[in-house]
């Protein structure tokens, strides 16, 4: 059977009802800063697919800004969000990587590692102004870094003659499906991306457009 795919909402043809959204996280990674009474925030942002990857972003970015007064490190990791982890790194217990991971969680997002580091100005904010400068800046790196959907697709190789290639071409405009890839040699190699529940009707269009020639590659 072929496998199952994670692939990224912008490289698929969008149709609604089409696909099956696993759950959304960021583009990509990214550093933002703001002044708040004084005190500098610098915020550091990275898709990551583990809790291994993540440690080591976080040691990355303490070392980076090992000056700082705090690197505050928080992640959620997980398509339904299972793991949930922060440190308030010296700050209030609760006003720092708490809300942090609480923005993450109200964005809907998962698998993604947030830094929020801090350079102390001189003027305390208080709890609440803590809780917020740490929200608002690792929003704003969030906002930064861009959002993207993950689906599941399903993966299938098949074989044709060079004469079905533009009718299996033109099926992409009728049934919600990508040719991913594409090689020429004595006979056209395709690979196809598609909603799971989609396969059997393409698997049919296909064999009707080539008369039962095709070969399908597991």
């Amino acid at each position: 059977m072929p496998p199952i795919l994670l692939v990224a909402a912008d490289s698929l043809i969008k149709r609604e009802n089409k696909m099956a959204l696993l759950y959304k996280t960021v583009e990509k990674q990214c550093e933002a800063e703001d002044v708040i009474e004084k005190s500098r925030f610098i915020v550091n942002v990275k898709p990551v697919e583990s809790r291994e990857e993540a440690d080591e972003f976080i040691k990355y970015i303490k070392n980076k800004y090992k000056d700082a007064t705090h690197n505050v490190p928080a992640f959620v990791l997980g398509e339904k969000q299972e793991m949930l982890w922060a440190s308030d790194d010296g700050e209030p217990q609760g006003t720092a990587g708490v809300p942090i991971v609480r923005m993450i969680e109200n964005e809907g997002l998962t698998n993604v590692c947030v830094v929020v580091t801090r350079y102390f100005g001189g003027i305390k904010l208080g709890t609440g102004g803590l809780v917020r400068a740490y929200t608002n800046t690792a929003k704003q790196g969030v906002t930064e870094a861009g959002i993207k959907e993950i689906y599941e697709q399903k993966e299938l190789d098949m074989e044709c003659e060079y004469t079905y290639y533009s009718r299996i071409e033109q099926l992409t405009k009728e049934i919600d499906f990508i040719i991913a890839s594409s090689s020429f040699t004595d006979k056209v190699k395709l690979k196809l991306l598609f909603a799971p529940e989609i396969q059997e009707n393409i698997v049919k269009k296909i064999m009707e457009i080539t008369n039962g020639t095709a070969i399908l590659l597991t």
